[in-house]
């Protein structure tokens, strides 16, 4: 037997990887699955470099193209909600703004709506006939209708509120439930679920009336039981959520699922979210639940309120649930730390892959395992973060690493137990990698999330510098060769961290980051025109702390050489930010490098954009990192 070669000493941080920026930047982004009502034809949405393009498969046979001129993406905020299938038909949003239509069989998309505004969120009537959809053209947005075959005009269905999501059709056609909110609100702040009886043709709202939520309780995910008897949504309740039925015969509601330890739903950034699913015969759901960085998949009957567990082993992370109207089967996209995005199949018994992101060809030698590490704040909240230590069987080091401290975006997004390839690129070359799920961050209870409500850029950099010492308390990594990294929200805390802390970080690594809160106010997108009013405060009493923690107005205390990457069609994070930050550091000659990419937008999808957004970064972190005193 031929033993094992053992590993060869070598500097962290230079170990030779197979996990190459081409590798990498290949991937596909999985966004979305849902079925037909054939019970057996999927239909998913991939990211391939900066375009979308809907895939088709019925089992057994092999997935087909839908889409190829068009690119497919929902256009209201970040995305979401990009597609919907039904009777063999997909309504799809383009990147034009436009939605279009096609059958499954052999077929062209055809544009249903004209070439104006962003369409998101459409929805089929149970007859075929009509599509519900949301629409905005930057400033006012609404629920549209129009007839399933584009020929005639949309007509506005409701409008008043600021925002609207995920409008759903009662299955005899003669309801509509939608979720919608005003600002100051972001939606996981306070929102309202609203229930509609429909009649005519075209179908107009004959009368509404509010189910749930309000200015401080958000809602999420409105459906309809297959049955038609029930009405179900999720709503916060405290630090949780609880999924709610109300019965639309006797207007009673029930309880059938509360939070306890656990979320039941996840901030809606995006359009089209998905935590549950009715059973074809309505007898129960399946639903999902998050505690701390993982998800689960459960079961819950109406008739007892018996809940189960689903074993999915080896995925750690689920999203987008979608069941088959046929029969108890599930699909749904899963990940873990050693295993790419997939599209997966469940039929009850088996799980099976339909599709991968990834070729998946990194030995599992180089994917590291995440350890969850806390630590405490200054105000005493344990803090959360996944730990990413060196991993290359070819190699070891010799005494502690390096470590990138990576912060999330958002802010209120987090970092989970999912594969992260970015993560494992510098793994394999030696580094430590530590993700943040600082105070602000979702999974821990509402508490946690709002601790960062008028104290942004104070809790968030309080928790960054102490992950960074946390790391060095705990001997995992060299505190004199910490990185800090974000993008985005990360990203402004990257910028303030080097501002208040000088010397603790190495080097930073800026993608995308807030630099200036009054100019971000005025010039970011609708769906954030008032974001500020929660993190920061409103203008102009909180004046002094927009300029306290404005990064643009204190960069010349910048000292520690920083990477900043930017895209130039921006419209949440505009280039002016970046800029602003480029200028004080030529000015003061700070070693820095700025990276413009014509054609991205706030975080990089073309994949010669994310490969050389690694090269550029593993450069800059060898010269002024691993090679500087």
């Amino acid at each position: 037997m031929t033993k094992p070669t053992p590993p060869e000493h070598k500097p962290y941080g230079i170990w030779d990887s197979p996990i190459s920026p081409a590798l990498l930047s290949q991937s596909y982004r999985l966004d979305d699955v849902q079925w037909d009502s054939d019970g057996s034809t999927l239909v998913w949405l991939e990211g391939r470099s900066d375009r979308g393009v809907l895939v088709a498969k019925s089992h057994p046979e092999a997935g087909r193209d839908l889409t190829v001129e068009q690119s497919v993406r929902g256009g209201i905020g970040y995305g979401g909600g990009d597609f919907v299938v039904a009777a063999g038909v997909v309504v799809f949003s383009g990147r034009d703004g436009r939605l279009y239509r096609r059958r499954l069989d052999a077929d062209q998309p055809q544009p249903i709506t004209p070439p104006f505004g962003a369409a998101a969120s459409a929805a089929i009537s149970p007859d075929g006939d009509w599509v519900v959809y949301v629409f905005s053209d930057g400033s006012t947005d609404l629920l549209a209708l129009v007839d399933s075959l584009g020929s005639q005009w949309p007509l506005q269905l409701a409008r008043g509120a600021n925002f609207y999501m995920q409008p759903v059709w009662h299955p005899a056609g003669k309801k509509i439930a939608w979720v919608e909110w005003h600002h100051p609100n972001m939606p996981w702040d306070g929102a309202r679920l609203i229930l509609a009886d429909i009649d005519g043709n075209p179908p107009r709202l004959v009368s509404q009336t509010v189910v749930a939520g309000d200015d401080d309780q958000a809602v999420w995910q409105p459906q309809f039981s297959p049955d038609g008897r029930w009405l179900s949504y999720i709503v916060t309740h405290g630090d949780w959520e609880r999924l709610v039925l109300q019965d639309l015969l006797s207007g009673e509601q029930r309880t059938l699922i509360e939070g306890d330890g656990f979320h039941l739903a996840r901030p809606a950034w995006i359009q089209g979210m998905r935590f549950y699913v009715w059973s074809p015969g309505s007898q129960k759901l399946y639903y999902l639940r998050y505690r701390h960085e993982n998800a689960s998949l459960w079961q819950v009957w109406l008739e007892n309120g018996a809940t189960s567990r689903i074993d999915v082993a080896p995925y750690t992370w689920i999203s987008q649930l979608s069941i088959s109207p046929t029969a108890d089967q599930l699909a749904f996209i899963a990940s873990a730390p050693s295993i790419p995005d997939r599209v997966i199949r469940w039929d009850g018994k088996t799980l099976q892959v339909e599709a991968r992101s990834e070729p998946e060809m990194i030995p599992a030698g180089y994917l590291p395992a995440p350890q969850p590490i806390t630590w405490k704040a200054p105000d005493g909240v344990t803090v959360h973060g996944l730990f990413y230590p060196p991993s290359n069987p070819a190699f070891s080091g010799e005494g502690l690493p390096p470590a990138i401290i990576n912060l999330h975006g958002g802010p209120t997004s987090q970092a989970t137990s999912r594969y992260n390839g970015e993560a494992v690129f510098f793994t394999s070359r030696g580094y430590a990698w530590l993700e943040v799920n600082y105070r602000g961050s979702s999974g821990y209870g509402r508490s946690y999330q709002n601790a960062l409500r008028q104290r942004w850029g104070e809790v968030d950099v309080e928790d960054a510098v102490g992950a960074a010492r946390a790391l060095a308390d705990q001997g995992l990594a060299d505190a004199k060769r910490l990185v800090i990294s974000g993008g985005s929200a990360g990203g402004y805390t990257v910028l303030n961290a080097l501002i208040r802390h000088p010397g603790l970080f190495k080097a930073g690594i800026c993608r995308f980051g807030v630099s200036n809160l009054f100019t971000l106010a005025i010039d970011t997108h609708k769906f954030e025109a008032h974001y500020n009013d929660s993190l920061v405060g409103t203008l102009p009493e909180a004046a002094a702390r927009y300029h306290a923690w404005s990064p643009a107005y204190h960069a010349d205390r910048i000292r520690d050489p920083v990477a900043i990457f930017q895209g130039s069609d921006d419209r949440v994070v505009p280039p002016a930010q970046s800029e602003e930050i480029v200028r004080a550091l030529t000015k003061n000659a700070v070693p820095h490098l700025y990276r413009l990419y014509e054609g991205e937008g706030h975080g990089f999808r073309k994949s010669e954009t994310r490969a050389d957004f690694l090269i550029q970064t593993e450069r800059f972190l060898q010269q002024y990192v691993l090679f500087s005193p």
